[in-house]
C-alpha cells in the first residue's frame, strides 16, 4: 500500500531539488484527490512552490 504524503512533503521535495518532477506534481495532485480539499498549512506551502516558480529559482521538469 502507497503511503501518503502532505502536499507540503512534496513541497519540500520540490525545494530541495529545485525543480518541480512530475512524480512530486502526480504525489500533489494524488493528495489534492484523497483529501478533497486544500488545508491552509498547505496551501501556503503550495502558495511559495509557485511564487518559486514564477521567481525562476524551481524549474518544471517535463514527462518524460
Amino acid at each position: 500500500m502507497a503511503q501518503a504524503f502532505s502536499i507540503r512533503h512534496w513541497v519540500e521535495q520540490a525545494l530541495h531539488r529545485q525543480c518541480l518532477t512530475p512524480d512530486i506534481e502526480q504525489g500533489i495532485n494524488l493528495e489534492l484527490a484523497r483529501l478533497g480539499y486544500l488545508p491552509i498549512g498547505d496551501e501556503e506551502a503550495l502558495e511559495l512552490l509557485m511564487s518559486e516558480m514564477d521567481a525562476g529559482r524551481i524549474r518544471l521538469v517535463p514527462k518524460g
